[in-house]
C-alpha cells in the first residue's frame, strides 16, 4: 500500500518525536484522513526521507515518531533555474506544479510589460505563499526529496542581469533550438514569458544580458505549455530523461 508523503519545515532525526504545525495537522486529519499508528513519509527538502508513525492524531494534536531514514535521491543532475512571467490564476499554478514535477531547481516569478496580473506588496506576499504551497504539495506527490526554491517576485530586467551560464529565453520567432546549445557545467537558466509573450524591448533586454532566443517547434505555445515543454526538452537532452 502506498504511504503518503508530507513536507515539514523542521529538523528530522531518527528516534525523535515532532508535533505537526496547524496546516500540516489539518492536512493529515481532513485530507489524508490518517489515524494513530498509521505510517507516513516525512521529508524536509534537504535530501532523503523518513518513514514515520503517528503516535497521536486528535483534534488538538498530531504527533509523529520518526523511525527510519532512507537516503533516496531522485534529483536530476541538471540544475535548472526558471524565470516565469506571471500569468493569470490557474495557468501560473499549473506551470509551478508541473515545473516541480519536471525537476526544476529554482523558480522566480517575473513582472513583465504584458503581465495581466497586477500585484501590490500585500498581494505579492499572498501569491508567493500560495505558490510555495503548490511547490510543497507537488514535491510530496512527485517523490522529490529536495524542495525547489521559490524566489521573491522580481522585475525581469533585474533578474536577467543576475543570471550566469547558459541562459535561454523562449521565443517562437527564434531560429535556434535547444538542440543547438550545450549547458555550462550542467546548469541552465530558462526564461518564459506571460500571456502575450515578451515585448520587443524585453527581448532586447534579455539578449543584452546574454540570453539566447530559442524556439520550441513551429507552433506558438501558451505560456504554461511552453514551461512544461522546455523543461521536458532540457531533461531529455541533458538531464534525467535520457
Amino acid at each position: 500500500m502506498r504511504v503518503s508523503r508530507l513536507y515539514v519545515n523542521a529538523a528530522l532525526n531518527v528516534g525523535s518525536r515532532i508535533e505537526l504545525d496547524e496546516d500540516a495537522a489539518h492536512y493529515v486529519r481532513s485530507v489524508l484522513r490518517l489515524k494513530q499508528d498509521q505510517n507516513i513519509v516525512l521529508f524536509n527538502g534537504q535530501g532523503g526521507e523518513y518513514l514515520s508513525r503517528f503516535s497521536e492524531v486528535s483534534r488538538k494534536n498530531v504527533r509523529v515518531v520518526i523511525e527510519t531514514y532512507h537516503d533516496r535521491d531522485v534529483e536530476s543532475s541538471l540544475s535548472v533555474r526558471l524565470g516565469m512571467g506571471i500569468s493569470r490564476g490557474d495557468r501560473m499554478d499549473w506551470a509551478v506544479q508541473k515545473a516541480v514535477e519536471l525537476g526544476v531547481t529554482q523558480m522566480t516569478p517575473l513582472m513583465t510589460e504584458r503581465c495581466v496580473t497586477k500585484l501590490n506588496d500585500d498581494k505579492k506576499q499572498q501569491r508567493l505563499q500560495h505558490w510555495q504551497h503548490i511547490v510543497q504539495h507537488a514535491a510530496e506527490q512527485s517523490g522529490r526529496t529536495c524542495l525547489p526554491l521559490m524566489s521573491d517576485i522580481a522585475e525581469l530586467s533585474d533578474w536577467v542581469a543576475q543570471q550566469r551560464g547558459l541562459r535561454v529565453f523562449l521565443d517562437p520567432y527564434a531560429e535556434q533550438t535547444l538542440a543547438d546549445l550545450q549547458p555550462d557545467k550542467q546548469h541552465i537558466t530558462l526564461l518564459s514569458g506571460p500571456e502575450g509573450g515578451f515585448s520587443d524591448r524585453e527581448r532586447q533586454i534579455a539578449q543584452s544580458a546574454g540570453f539566447v532566443p530559442v524556439r520550441l517547434g513551429a507552433r506558438i505555445l501558451r505560456t504554461e505549455t511552453a514551461v512544461l515543454s522546455a523543461l521536458s526538452a532540457v531533461q531529455t537532452l541533458w538531464g534525467d530523461f535520457r
